[in-house]
């Protein structure tokens, strides 16, 4: 396609995605919304890769899916990847924008700020750029300080000169774009699919769980998920219910191992660990309640998912 080109509507699209971790995957929020998207968009006849990084789920290997090359009709390659804390994203990043820079793309669509550092590559060759911003990355705790915020700003600063349309999940995030930078940018909020409601099964034999005898957070064990907050509210309490926090680490081992001595001596806080499948729409059916205690969010698909199953939302 011709530099100002553009396919006439209708057309069928050739779209490359990049900025998350893998798909098929629930390794966090933006994995879910990718997949979701690409499927949606195969499903439509439009050809669409997705490049995945190289590497092992971020809970532990045992999570890893078996590498597939096609998956529901979406085209999975996978990029180099510098398996480090701070540089696999950095890097699978670059490859991956460098890849699909020399593919036979129409749109770049290019997930969070970070990844965004190298939406200049496919620009540079003249591929139509879409950045979705699904949060303000370089505010939250793990990347308040040095390099990793000030790369993720940089990426937020880049989308905003190079990308062809910005897309944001909360009208406060469009409102700070438009007040930082001048810039208009496209409000399209998150969605979920419907649920298929369980009894208590599998976690009545594996945890001991039956209907609305726990409380549930269910998201990545990440510091500025509040979960701090969420388990010493919950030690102050005279209750019967149990604490589940479902979800593994995202990098943050130290801080899994804080958060569990900060629960040691109180038998009702459970950790499940990642989870998925059938055990993940079980704990979503049966909580008494939903407890999202987050310092910073964009637009939380976990609570979504937890209102989609009719709970009762904290």
């Amino acid at each position: 396609m011709k530099r100002g080109q553009r396919k006439r509507e209708g057309e069928k699209l050739n779209i490359a995605m990049l900025g998350h971790k893998r798909i098929p995957s629930r390794e966090g929020g933006i994995e879910i919304v990718v997949e979701e998207l690409c499927v949606r968009m195969a499903d439509l006849g439009h050809s669409v890769t997705c490049y995945n990084r190289k590497g092992h789920h971020v809970s532990g290997a045992r999570f890893d899916q078996t590498a597939v090359r096609q998956y529901e009709g979406v085209n999975i390659r996978t990029v180099p990847t510098i398996e480090k804390r701070g540089l696999a994203a950095v890097s699978s990043s670059f490859f991956a924008s460098l890849a699909s820079a020399f593919g036979p793309y129409d749109v770049v669509h290019i997930h969070a700020e970070g990844p965004a550092f190298f939406c200049w590559i496919p620009k540079l060759f003249r591929k139509r750029v879409v950045v979705t911003v699904h949060g303000l990355d370089w505010s939250r705790e793990k990347w308040k300080s040095g390099f990793g915020s000030r790369f993720i700003r940089q990426g937020e600063r880049n989308a905003v000169k190079y990308a062809d349309e910005i897309i944001v999940l909360s009208e406060g995030v469009q409102d700070y774009f438009r007040k930082t930078y001048g810039r208009d940018t496209r409000f399209i909020p998150n969605g979920v699919t419907r649920p298929r409601i369980r009894e208590a099964e599998e976690i009545t034999r594996r945890f001991d769980l039956v209907k609305d005898s726990y409380m549930l957070f269910l998201g990545r064990l990440v510091p500025e998920k509040g979960i701090r907050y969420l388990i010493e509210a919950f030690k102050s309490v005279k209750t019967d219910k149990k604490l589940v926090i479902a979800g593994g680490s995202s990098d943050t081992d130290d801080f899994v191992k804080e958060l569990k001595q900060l629960a040691a001596g109180d038998s009702r806080i459970l950790f499940t660990g990642f989870v998925q499948g059938k055990i993940l729409d079980e704990l979503y059916s049966n909580a008494y309640l939903y407890c999202l205690p987050s310092d910073l969010e964009g637009m939380p698909l976990s609570l979504l998912e937890a209102m989609s199953y009719g709970n009762c939302c904290l």
